[in-house]
């Protein structure tokens, strides 16, 4: 048993119709047919939404994705139309609010990995391979791969876990060509993202990207013109310490688990013998003691900062 452990009652706003409540983000809809993400302070780990919040977690978020479609607008369009928050919404929204066309989603989670480490430090020590893909001997934990490779996985309900699949089984799913095109894609963003980012003193491990079929029905910030087919378009959040492994350049040692700007502490306390807690079990996580709390926000911050330049405030 896995999942929220109390999931929260939707906010209710004039104008916008509640869909979905996820791990993280809440997504209504409003009149004009599109898209409302809010992002909130939620954390989730070992597959449960914890019961304690990450104070701003979900505003760094939203700027750190929207800081990052900007970064990759000429290669591939973005689904982001504006951040204004619908009238009558709480202000709390203010800052983790994105109103985003509404896409025809591809079932796939797309991940590029660049280093060995996660789910495919797994598979590789079972099989030498990833989703199907041989890799070289003597690989360990945080080994830099050859060159980065696209290793996708089925997209899982709250609660479940992504399953790693084949690019062949991707190909099955949605089709040769779209599968070819959402690997070329997958990995120019992640090699764009990957260099931004170690010019920043970050290494990108990993992360994972959504994709969706859309047309644009008029001008907007991505300078598609109006009444145009934009083919495969970037959803959802990107490249954020919540979808991406970020470690710092500097403190990288192949071989051992390394220091990253994530909800690591959290996954960490929680499995340690302080939370007192069997994560195998059925018995929902326990809150997270202040001191958690405060380190995993500022490693949030601390990646905000590198990345953009800018200080959070």
């Amino acid at each position: 048993m896995s999942g929220f452990v109390e999931k929260p009652d939707p906010v209710q706003v004039p104008g916008l119709l509640h869909l979905h409540t996820g791990k993280v983000r809440d997504l209504y809809r409003n009149e004009a047919g599109d898209l409302v993400m809010v992002a909130s302070d939620r954390v989730s780990a070992f597959d449960w939404v914890l019961p304690t919040e990450i104070p701003d977690k979900g505003r760094i978020l939203t700027q750190l994705s929207i800081w990052w479609f900007e970064q990759l607008a000429d290669l591939v369009p973005n689904h982001v139309i504006g951040t204004d928050v619908p009238a009558g919404a709480p202000a709390d929204w203010e800052g983790r609010t994105m109103v985003c066309r509404s896409l025809r989603m591809i079932p796939v989670e797309c991940v590029a990995r660049g280093y060995l480490t996660g789910s495919g430090l797994a598979e590789y020590h079972k099989t030498r391979t990833v989703c199907g893909l041989a890799l070289p001997e003597g690989l360990t934990d945080g080994s830099e791969l050859p060159g980065p490779i696209f290793t996708p996985a089925t997209k899982a309900a709250v609660g479940d876990h992504d399953e790693n699949v084949s690019y062949e089984e991707v190909a099955r799913e949605v089709g040769a060509e779209t599968a070819t095109q959402l690997r070329q894609l997958t990995l120019a963003v992640y090699q764009r993202a990957r260099d931004i980012a170690l010019d920043r003193g970050i290494i990108l491990a990993d992360t994972k990207f959504e994709f969706g079929y859309g047309a644009n029905d008029g001008e907007d910030g991505i300078g598609i013109a109006a009444e145009t087919d934009v083919g495969l378009v970037l959803g959802d959040e990107v490249l954020t310490p919540d979808s991406s492994r970020f470690w710092p350049a500097d403190q990288w040692k192949p071989g051992q688990a390394q220091p990253s700007f994530d909800k690591q502490f959290v996954r960490d306390w929680l499995a340690g013998r302080e939370a007192g807690w069997d994560r195998t079990g059925e018995t929902p996580p326990p809150p997270l003691p202040e001191k958690i709390v405060d380190q995993t926000r500022a490693k949030y911050v601390e990646a905000y900062r590198l990345l953009t330049g800018l200080e959070w405030s």
